[in-house]
């Protein structure tokens, strides 16, 4: 709790009572000079010499002391030297016959996750609508084209593609859901990544034979990360997936992992298409796609890059691009490595 001025009016029950609340406590006297502050109230930038800096909180105050009950509003306030817009909840009331208590409580990441939430559930609408429509439309064909078996050929092929494009798609909504829980951590151990790079290289074996792509691995032995397996084997599956459906036909995709200063790195280099800078800045958002029709026809279901973002940020690494148009690209995953020491004693190993 900072004293503001040496008014000793206030109890110092009431001055300890503060010092245990959550939200952003002041104390305003008659003349609207705020004779005590929280230092939470201090950090959010309510106060500058003695006084309520924003317009809308004094008027709260000022409505509280002339009703004599409890007043509260939802602000939005613009703190800081780049006018940082915060989104707060204050409640103001008299404590005795000349004091006003004013609480603020900062909610501007709780209202910036129920954003992120709204616009995912829009998004996760937006992109099932399309192979549910079109698993419904091929349905109807199929039974309207019953006695043409080149049509029910033709319409049951594609009835299975749009098929698998739901069940990727739902599968990678329930992936990202997953990484972005605060449950995550239950599963964390030590994590050989050698291993870990070898299985996700064995499951996208299949699609690059398919496009002849070869792949060029090199994962040495030794490098061991504090995580979640299955996290970490998600997100450098869908590295080295994201590498083929962008690479071109008999193209090679190569798998890296190396040691730089504690951290690995595990590095998927393409032969493809490469990234603009303005798509760069884009890349890891939810649903979003640098092509939207060679997506469309691999099945892409723009999630995979996002599962990555996160799977980096659940591990204390991150995931960095180098591209250029007509060059390829470079993802590289950096997560921070157990130390050595720990590893070889055993400390860490279950």
């Amino acid at each position: 709790m900072l004293q503001m001025t040496d008014d000793n009016a206030i109890s110092q029950e009431i001055s300890d009572l503060l010092d245990v609340l959550d939200a952003a406590s002041l104390i305003i006297d008659n003349q609207g000079t705020v004779i005590r502050a929280s230092s939470t109230a201090i950090q959010l930038g309510l106060v500058s010499s003695n006084l309520l800096v924003h317009r809308s909180l004094s008027e709260l105050v000022g409505r509280a002391r002339a009703s004599r009950t409890p007043m509260d509003a939802e602000f939005e306030l613009v703190t800081g030297m780049r006018g940082e817009r915060s989104y707060v909840y204050a409640r103001a009331g008299r404590i005795d016959g000349k004091h006003i208590l004013l609480l603020v409580e900062d909610r501007t990441e709780a209202r910036r996750v129920d954003e992120t939430r709204r616009d995912f559930i829009a998004n996760i609408s937006h992109e099932l609508k399309t192979p549910i429509g079109a698993i419904g439309l091929l349905a109807e064909a199929l039974v309207e084209g019953a006695d043409d078996q080149d049509m029910v050929k033709r319409f049951a092929a594609n009835l299975q593609r749009e098929s698998i494009r739901l069940a990727n798609l739902v599968q990678d909504i329930i992936q990202l859901s997953r990484v972005q829980s605060a449950d995550t951590s239950m599963n964390f151990g030590p994590v050989d990544l050698a291993g870990v790079i070898h299985d996700a290289v064995e499951r996208n074996q299949v699609m690059a034979d398919k496009k002849g792509i070869k792949f060029k691995v090199s994962t040495p032995q030794g490098h061991v990360v504090y995580g979640d397996a299955e996290a970490l084997g998600m997100a450098i599956k869908n590295l080295i997936e994201n590498a083929i459906i962008y690479s071109d036909e008999s193209g090679q995709v190569g798998v890296g992992l190396r040691s730089v200063k504690g951290v690995a790195e595990i590095t998927v280099i393409d032969s493809g298409i490469g990234i603009s800078v303005e798509d760069q800045e884009r890349i890891f958002e939810r649903f979003y796609r640098v092509d939207q029709s060679r997506s469309r026809q691999t099945g892409g279901t723009g999630l995979g890059l996002a599962i990555v973002k996160h799977v980096a940020l659940n591990h204390r690494g991150e995931v960095r691009l180098f591209s250029q148009p007509g060059t390829g690209s470079t993802f590289t995953l950096r997560i921070p490595e157990v130390p050595s020491q720990l590893t070889e004693n055993g400390k860490d190993k279950e």
